[in-house]
């Protein structure tokens, strides 16, 4: 038996959906991945489940992607994100038909923020950081960032944090539209909770015919296309190599553009 890194609860029509790694800071591996995916295809399955809440335990929402489980996957051709029933982010299997509310804390980092703009709502505490660093680890973002900021934050806005790897606040995450609202740290789960309690009292069938519409005005195919062979070719790369060492050595890299 797989160690239970993502939790499920029913409650009324609501799927609360856990990530529940803390030891780890949430960070994902292929089986957490696959766990999630198996955790929207039970969200998927249930008639009685009208919504569902992404939420984490612990003190961080994620650190993102546990690269050192999860790049031999990737580099060897695997599909790690995408795993399981569903695609929680919407690029690569099956994609959920049913609203999402997400509440985030703490450190939000790479495919956690790619979470969130595969989400419909997303609250944030007021503390939470977030930080698209791929670029820091000589490979890019491939869980829909790259086309998914762009359209939600502006060009400009998507490139000032997508091509730096630095880390902004709460706040502008709220400016961007990244996130759509931000409480005091401790109250995010039960914020979701009650905009996912409003969202499920509507009428389902009208609720996920207007997801379904909204989603023909988005263009995401052809990008979503190339993720997965360009993030191979970058994981064959020096760049990428001394990025995965300078984080397992806690060091800065070194990068030669090779």
């Amino acid at each position: 038996m797989s160690e239970q890194k993502i939790t499920t609860e029913k409650r009324g029509h609501l799927l609360l959906i856990g990530v529940n790694r803390p030891a780890k800071m949430n960070a994902f591996d292929v089986d957490m991945l696959r766990q999630l995916g198996d955790a929207f295809g039970q969200m998927e399955r249930d008639d009685d489940v009208r919504c569902g809440v992404i939420f984490a335990n612990g003190e961080h929402f994620t650190a993102g992607l546990d690269l050192g489980n999860v790049a031999p996957a990737i580099a060897q051709g695997e599909l790690a994100l995408g795993a399981g029933d569903i695609d929680p982010w919407g690029v690569h299997g099956k994609a959920r038909t049913k609203p999402t509310v997400m509440a985030v804390h703490g450190r939000c980092l790479t495919l956690g923020i790619e979470l969130i703009l595969a989400q419909d709502i997303t609250v944030a505490a007021s503390n939470t950081r977030f930080g698209q660093i791929e670029v820091k680890r000589g490979i890019f973002p491939f869980g829909g960032a790259t086309f998914r900021l762009v359209a939600t934050a502006g060009w400009g806005n998507a490139m000032r944090w997508l091509l730096t790897g630095e880390e902004f606040g709460a706040a502008e995450a709220h400016r961007i539209g990244l996130v759509q609202e931000v409480v005091e740290p401790g109250l995010q789960l039960e914020r979701a909770i009650q905009i996912a309690e409003t969202i499920a009292a509507q009428a389902p069938l009208g609720v996920r015919a207007t997801i379904a519409n909204a989603r023909k005005s988005l263009v995401e195919e052809e990008a979503a296309r190339a993720l997965m062979d360009q993030v191979r070719a970058l994981m064959g790369s020096d760049d990428a190599r001394e990025g995965l060492m300078s984080f397992m050595e806690r060091r800065s890299a070194r990068f030669t553009g090779k």
